[in-house]
């Protein structure tokens, strides 16, 4: 059995759809690294390429074996809502917007990705590894990974709270793509 440990970036505070643009996140919040920190294995870590993933597993490495970026673990590209409010979302592309977030799959926003095809890239960054490892990512990629867990809708996954700095365990047997997959812990806070 190995597990994939899912930790989602530090909060960056924005208001709006930051998918791929890049943006900070804050690591102020000293106390509750150091406990999700300590509640991890010794298993490689990898990240987004994106910074706030990066700069988060920096804090969390503190000597496991680290592993290249990976820009397959992106947050989901929201193409022209990019840096937009869900009040600009909704202004621009209202039934779009309400067509993307209640029936995910193959509808994306304009010039963005899908659910599927975030689904399918992410599922790929993943099965490249074999053992435990610790993935640094943001709420929509462990959400696609927690689908899988729990073999439910999109829409049932994407009504899961992931919070910055919680944890999320996943259990495999066998490897990642044919193998079982079982969620052991979902937004976890670790005391």
């Amino acid at each position: 059995m190995s597990r994939l440990y899912l930790v989602r970036h530090g909060p960056t505070h924005a208001k709006r759809f930051v998918g791929w643009t890049d943006v900070p996140a804050d690591l102020s919040e000293t106390d509750k690294i150091a406990r999700l920190e300590a509640s991890l294995p010794d298993a490689p870590i990898i990240s987004s390429d994106l910074s706030r993933a990066v700069k988060t597993a920096d804090v969390l490495q503190q000597g496991r074996p680290r592993l290249p970026h990976d820009p397959r673990l992106r947050e989901n590209y929201f193409g022209a809502w990019e840096d937009l409010t869900w009040a600009d979302v909704e202004a621009r592309d209202s039934a779009l917007a309400r067509q993307v977030f209640e029936t995910p799959g193959d509808t994306a926003p304009p010039d963005g990705e899908s659910w599927n095809t975030l689904a399918a890239r992410v599922a790929a960054a993943v099965e490249a590894h074999t053992g435990d490892v610790i993935v640094v990512a943001h709420m929509g990629v462990i959400l696609t990974l927690l689908q899988k867990a729990l073999n439910c809708s999109p829409y049932i996954a994407l009504g899961h709270e992931i919070s910055p700095l919680s944890l999320t365990i996943i259990h495999r047997k066998g490897d990642w793509a044919q193998g079982h997959w079982d969620a052991t812990q979902i937004n976890h806070f670790p005391e």
